[in-house]
């Protein structure tokens, strides 16, 4: 499936910022299972200062700085992404094998003893606390408990995804993105951030490398489908490695589904922390409003010429 994605982020300051230097994280990575077609990131006003790269993980990445007072900041990113590729693994050198056994999560830790690289996309980046998923002795209870005699880790996985979803609530009033994961998993409420920095929590806790991706959902479901929360704006799932055989799986813990062609993704990490959308510094007095938008339109055949 290719898609056409609009994503708007927009500020307003009571009074004129200055200094601003800001790093953002908004354009779509091209994957083995997701090709960017043609994308653009705009700001606005124009900064002095713009520099285009890649972070540590390979995700896009633009650092831009003001050297004149600004009232307002507007960034919009337009995409086209074609999704409709064969699922293949993540590049590196943990790249699965789905011809081979699937590791028992007894035997996690030999497999993960016996890496020997810091590759961006080795496990052993997202086995230990982070620092938007720190470790947490309610979470681990949790996640032991759901644990049965010779599970797969892929079943592990599955088993505490879908418990999550079953036990929290899906409240976007009921947390903010600075809300700590151990709050939000007391409350058993929260929106897809919670839900996947509490699952990170739960895997690693129970030994299973895992990461935080930030993405976008299909805004409209394809016809008998239910419609997916979190798809009017930036959604977050969780990545975590089966075993060297079968390498990593996304899940969604917040809808309880295995992330595929309806998840695009934008960025991934070892939590939030890693993939924020914007970051930044600016001097300001008074308030600031903000407000997001975002638009992913599935397009049909005839909808681009060929080969686009």
């Amino acid at each position: 499936m290719i898609y056409d994605i609009t994503l708007r982020l927009s500020y307003a300051y009571a009074r004129q910022a200055t200094g601003g230097r800001h790093l953002v994280r908004l354009l779509p990575p091209d994957l083995p299972n997701q090709r960017l077609i043609a994308g653009k990131l705009t700001i606005h006003p124009q900064p002095d200062h713009r520099f285009d790269s890649t972070d540590f993980f390979a995700n896009p990445l633009t650092e831009f700085a003001f050297a004149n007072p600004y009232r307002t900041l507007t960034l919009k990113m337009h995409a086209r992404v074609d999704r409709g590729l064969p699922h293949q693994p993540l590049p590196g050198p943990v790249a699965a094998n789905p011809t081979r056994a699937e590791t028992l999560l007894a035997d996690l830790p030999a497999a993960l003893a016996a890496l020997t690289t810091l590759h961006p996309t080795s496990p052993l980046h997202f086995t230990a606390p982070s620092p938007r998923a720190p470790s947490d002795a309610a979470m681990a209870q949790y996640a032991h408990a759901l644990l049965t005699p010779g599970m797969t880790t892929r079943n592990a996985i599955l088993a505490i995804g879908a418990a999550l979803h079953r036990d929290m609530v899906y409240d976007p009033d009921a947390t903010n993105v600075d809300t700590p994961a151990a709050e939000a998993f007391a409350l058993r409420h929260g929106v897809c951030q919670d839900f996947s920095h509490i699952m990170i929590i739960c895997l690693r806790s129970v030994g299973i490398p895992a990461g935080y991706v930030s993405g976008f959902l299909r805004t409209t479901p394809p016809p008998g489908k239910p419609r997916l929360e979190g798809a009017d704006a930036m959604h977050a799932w969780v990545r975590a490695w089966c075993g060297p055989h079968a390498g990593w799986l996304d899940y969604d813990p917040t809808n309880a589904v295995i992330a595929a062609g309806d998840h695009i993704d934008l960025a991934h990490g070892r939590d939030y922390f890693d993939v924020a959308p914007i970051k930044g510094i600016l001097r300001i007095s008074g308030q600031q409003r903000s407000q997001q938008s975002v638009d992913v339109v599935p397009l049909q055949p005839g909808d681009h010429p060929p080969g686009s």
